[in-house]
């Protein structure tokens, strides 16, 4: 029985590492597959026709075939439409990576979501005065996509519909509930309600991220937490390097990373 081939998928790479000296292996996010593992051969090598290629946050062709867990990569090209982000927006990429990775089980095709990932991408390299919304608008659709992310109409353990003038905070094991006094990072019931709204659009990512607008400083920490208890890490990486980034280039004397008003990317 021959061996199962495909071609022309759209594709992004997430992830490579070495597979000898002069192959690597790839974990990449396909739109029909979802996130699959494969072995580029000889890619290393000066000569290699994929070494232009393969690089992150570019939107690709994939042409692939193989039955074990780790496939074999047949071609690659580069599918064009925008360059790649660069400074804190190629760190912002590199969160969306991060979270793809820690978050997606492989072989689990996501569509929509790989089209929302398609467009943060682009928006990235587009707009860099917009992470922090465009970082949002993933983060909540990525939660929503893969089942993690509580209905944002109603209270966790009542199921009751959300009172617009009320607060309410999202906590990572049960949903959203009314506010106590001592919360810091609080959105009214109308707030959670137009995320909900913008999520389910037909077209939610642009929709979604307008919604985060008004409420993204204290929507950030709130969806980290779920994140964070989701993917069973206190820190993710890409921040700890913006943050170790930012105490190198922070003059002597001046305030710490925690000080600042302002979040890195992640």
């Amino acid at each position: 029985m021959a061996a199962r081939r495909f071609s022309e998928e759209p594709a992004f790479v997430l992830h490579r590492y070495d597979w000898s000296e002069s192959s690597l292996v790839l974990e990449v996010f396909t739109r029909h597959h979802g996130r699959i593992a494969l072995v580029a051969k000889g890619v290393k090598r000066p000569t290699s026709q994929f070494r232009p290629v393969l690089l992150p946050l570019q939107p690709l062709h994939l042409s692939w075939g193989g039955e074990a867990e780790v496939r074999t990569l047949k071609a690659a090209q580069w599918q064009g439409g925008h360059v790649m982000p660069t400074g804190e927006a190629l760190l912002s990429g590199c969160y969306l990576n991060e979270l793809l990775m820690r978050l997606l089980a492989r072989d689990d095709p996501h569509q929509g979501l790989f089209d929302h990932y398609a467009l943060a991408v682009q928006l990235l390299a587009e707009r860099a005065d917009a992470q922090q919304l465009i970082l949002r608008a993933f983060e909540l659709l990525l939660l929503r996509d893969i089942g993690l992310l509580p209905s944002l109409a109603h209270e966790g353990n009542t199921l009751a519909g959300l009172n617009a003038a009320d607060p309410y905070v999202l906590v990572p094991d049960s949903g959203l509930r009314v506010a106590h006094d001592d919360d810091v990072h609080v959105l009214s019931g109308e707030q959670w309600l137009a995320l909900q709204t913008a999520m389910d659009e037909v077209g939610p990512f642009v929709a979604t991220l307008r919604a985060c607008a008004g409420c993204q400083q204290a929507l950030q920490p709130q969806l980290r937490g779920l994140l964070h208890y989701h993917s069973g890490v206190r820190v993710f990486k890409t921040r700890q390097l913006m943050l170790d980034v930012q105490a190198m280039s922070r003059p002597r004397g001046s305030p710490s990373v925690a000080g600042l008003a302002a979040d890195p990317p992640a």
